[in-house]
């Protein structure tokens, strides 16, 4: 059996570059790696082609140990401690008070643009940006403007571009049934789970045991399935997140955040905050902003009038020197200079295509661009963010839940809404989750929020 994003053989790849860029010194463990026999370079789906030897195995472990022992660059401008990263955030814009009548759209509307805009991503996870767009000129879908399909596709493309394994036999248009499980759902759901066990005064713990009780351990990866195991091994918080775990700066806390900004409409800093204490079980630095982001932009998306403005009043709630702010400032730029679509992803590509597929700094550049190029409008929006080419179906998932509660679930279209069946499949205990009761939820939690 081989496993992924686990074995000390193929973290130690990735840890190399994580450490590097926390201003480690690596060069002396990839030199004594390679001399072993070692790969330096990463591999891309998280693990490497054959399984490390024995001795291999444990160089690698000692390896990884001596390089978490080395001290990291200071960096006041990207702290870990919330009371650090509170001292730097600059004041919010002024929102809107939340308008009772408009929510219940404004939320349904976006639990059902995060599955929108996710399904359509699905298929073409770990697709390059190439290869989507070779589908889609076989296909004669280009630019996108539909759920992908096979209808018509050349055999050579699809060998050369294979689907998705788990998504395509569920998610082209030919074949939709309903929403099908995926993580990016799977932790919207589990954080309703959280906030009506614990409240909106959870911690990290509340967290980390949630996980233990409802994550399928397969069905999570990168750094949630780092920071798992580390929970099994009884580390401490924020250990968790540090400990044999080089996705610390990925992804992954970024998709978990949307709940924790709708819970808190308009209050960019307290879903900033709620974000902080979820990410921290699994990330650090730029991984926690990435989320404290995402919950941010929930957040003002339901009270905002426009996407612009909901991007303004999430930018407050980053550090203003990290990276992620950098990222997201980046995508927003490039998309005002006026430029095709084409050329616009050329840049972000030019500027972070030298990072993992899901890095959170790439892929938070793509929501930001997707978001101010799509101008509101929520195919556009979501087409982008899936032809990027990097986690399509995590771009397209926080681009949909942002412009679907600018536009409300009616103005999504039912070209994309009739498909998902109103019903979303998971992994979680409970089995398949109605969107209408999973909104009813969430607005239940808005009206308990102090």
């Amino acid at each position: 059996m081989r496993l992924t994003w686990s074995a000390p053989e193929d973290l130690l790849a990735q840890e190399l570059l994580q450490s590097a860029t926390e201003g480690r010194e690596t060069a002396d463990v990839a030199d004594r790696w390679a001399a072993a026999g070692g790969d330096v370079e990463p591999a891309v789906s998280g693990a490497g082609p054959t399984p490390g030897s024995p001795e291999l195995r444990t160089l690698a472990r000692e390896l990884l140990a001596e390089l978490a022992g080395r001290p990291a660059a200071p960096a006041p401008n990207q702290p870990d401690d919330w009371s650090e990263i509170e001292a730097l955030l600059p004041s919010a814009s002024a929102l809107s008070a939340p308008d009772p009548a408009g929510l219940e759209s404004r939320v349904f509307g976006a639990w059902t643009g995060r599955a929108a805009g996710c399904l359509l991503g699905k298929p073409v996870e770990k697709i390059p940006r190439q290869g989507i767009e070779e589908i889609l000129r076989a296909t004669g879908r280009r630019p996108l403007d539909r759920y992908f399909t096979a209808v018509g596709l050349p055999d050579e493309v699809a060998q050369r571009w294979p689907w998705n394994r788990r998504s395509g036999p569920t998610s082209l248009e030919e074949n939709i049934a309903g929403m099908p499980e995926d993580d990016d759902l799977n932790y919207a759901m589990l954080a309703l789970d959280l906030l009506e066990r614990a409240g909106l005064g959870f911690d990290t713990e509340d967290v980390a045991q949630l996980w233990l009780e409802n994550l399928p351990a397969g069905r999570i990866f990168t750094a949630e399935r780092a920071a798992y195991r580390n929970i099994l091994d009884a580390r401490p918080v924020p250990e968790t997140a540090t400990y044999l775990n080089p996705f610390r700066e990925w992804i992954g806390a970024l998709i978990r955040g949307d709940v924790l900004g709708w819970v808190r409409p308009g209050d960019v800093r307290g879903a900033a905050r709620l974000a902080w204490t979820d990410a921290r079980l699994s990330h650090t630095r730029n991984g926690v902003y990435g989320e404290m982001w995402a919950a941010a932009l929930c957040s003002a998306s339901m009270v905002s009038a426009t996407v612009e403005e909901t991007l303004d009043a999430a930018a407050a709630a980053i550090p203003p020197g990290s990276d992620l702010a950098a990222a997201v400032a980046f995508g927003r730029e490039v998309a005002t200079r006026g430029d095709a679509v084409t050329a616009g992803l050329d840049a972000l590509h030019a500027e972070y295509g030298h990072l993992h597929w899901v890095h959170v700094l790439n892929n938070a550049a793509v929501i930001a661009y997707a978001l101010t190029k799509g101008g509101g409008e929520f195919v556009a929006s979501i087409s982008i963010a899936v032809t990027a080419g990097w986690d399509t179906d995590s771009v397209g998932a926080t681009a949909g839940s942002v412009v679907g509660a600018l536009v409300g679930a009616e103005g999504i279209g039912e070209y994309w809404t009739a498909p998902l069946r109103g019903t979303i499949a998971t992994s979680l205990p409970g089995g398949p989750q109605r969107i209408e009761d999973l909104a009813r939820r969430t607005l239940a939690l808005q009206e308990g929020a102090p």
